[in-house]
């Protein structure tokens, strides 16, 4: 019988803002997902692929005990999940990342255990192809698996990051009876895992708004609202900061393009090329694109961290400062005060007040 394996990722809180809902004129709610193990939603996806193939491997093998070393070329978010997730299951990690990765995270992911940090290449795709070819090569133990985990471009962590929407539909009910607010409750059907047909009652969601870096967040959003049936009346806006807007540029050119460089300080938005899935679902008619300047980003961090008291990257930031400038109201058919409006509220580790004093410094 195989071992159960423990999940690496929770279920986050869905709050209202009373200060963004106040500055965008509409009821604002935070999936918190800033609050995951790994201090961002890439414990869900990330978490979820290293499950399916831990789990393989153990049905394969026959070994419910079986150890895997898991290897990954973020040196970001993705791979601060994939070290939390290991350590979760008692494994090794090894972490590949471009020689533009800051020391101030390469610090953190040895501090998060990776028992092996690379630094290697000038780009993210230098140091994943060496990852690939040349690190999993090398000769190692013969009981030790070797599984590769890639940072978003994968349908198990698409999997992994629907569980956000089907968690938002479930909470939301109950997180609006908090906060003495009327409105409308609509029926969805989902199919559980085993088979059957269940019905959800929830509120209205009128609009989802998500960041996009390779694109495994919005990817698992949208195959979310696909099974949960709610395309029709839930409008998904993506948020991009300019210099590292491959989505929209390739929304906009019905293309999947490169970009030639990364031209922004939300790294972890850097993308150059997002996912075919993700460009995909970019085209559908209930999604609407959004590229804000770095200096929307930065302001929208500071104001975030000083009213709802969180600190995050601004590859997070750029999806409140919707509601700071005032944009949410133009993308969003019929938006009123009654308008419900989800904020994932990504989070992501390659920040620190001493980082956002530059950020600032920036702006003059």
């Amino acid at each position: 019988m195989t071992r159960e394996i423990k999940k690496p990722w929770i279920e986050t809180p869905l709050v209202r803002s009373t200060n963004l809902s106040k500055a965008a004129g509409c009821n604002v709610f935070l999936k918190l997902e800033n609050t995951q193990p790994s201090g961002s939603f890439k414990s869900r996806g990330i978490g979820h692929y290293m499950v399916d193939k831990l789990t393989t491997l153990r049905q394969q093998r026959n070994d419910p005990s079986v150890k895997a070393h898991f290897y990954s070329s973020s040196g970001a978010n993705a791979g601060l999940a994939c070290i939390y997730g290991a350590n979760v299951f008692e494994c090794r990690t090894t972490i590949v990342t471009p020689l533009s990765t800051s020391a101030f995270l390469v610090a953190k992911l040895k501090q998060a255990g990776a028992v092996e940090v690379i630094q290697y290449g000038n780009t993210w795709p230098e140091a994943d192809e060496y990852l690939r070819n040349t690190v999993m090569m090398r000769p190692g133990t013969t009981d030790e698996a070797r599984i590769y985990v890639p940072p978003f471009d994968a349908p198990e962590i698409w999997q992994g990051n629907a569980g956000i929407m089907h968690e938002i539909v479930r909470q939301l009910g109950e997180a609006i009876s908090h906060y003495s607010m009327n409105t409308a409750t609509t029926t969805t059907t989902t199919t559980t895992t085993n088979g059957k047909t269940a019905a959800e009652h929830a509120p209205n969601i009128d609009a989802v708004v998500c960041s996009v870096g390779g694109g495994s967040l919005f990817c698992g959003l949208m195959q979310a609202i696909e099974e949960l049936q709610m395309k029709d009346r839930t409008q998904v806006i993506t948020v991009e900061a300019d210099g590292v807007d491959s989505l929209a540029q390739s929304v906009a050119k019905r293309e999947r393009i490169t970009l030639s460089r990364i031209g922004s300080l939300a790294t972890s938005l850097g993308a150059r090329r997002v996912a075919q899935r993700a460009f995909e679902y970019g085209l559908e008619k209930h999604v609407r694109t959004v590229v804000l300047s770095d200096a929307e980003a930065i302001r929208a961090c500071r104001r975030f961290a000083d009213e709802e008291h969180y600190l995050v990257e601004l590859a997070c930031s750029v999806c409140p400062a919707l509601c700071y400038n005032g944009k949410l109201a133009e993308l969003i058919p019929g938006f009123n005060e009654n308008t419900m409006v989800v904020i994932v509220v990504c989070g992501g580790s390659n920040i620190s007040f001493e980082m956002m004093g530059k950020y600032l410094a920036t702006l003059g």
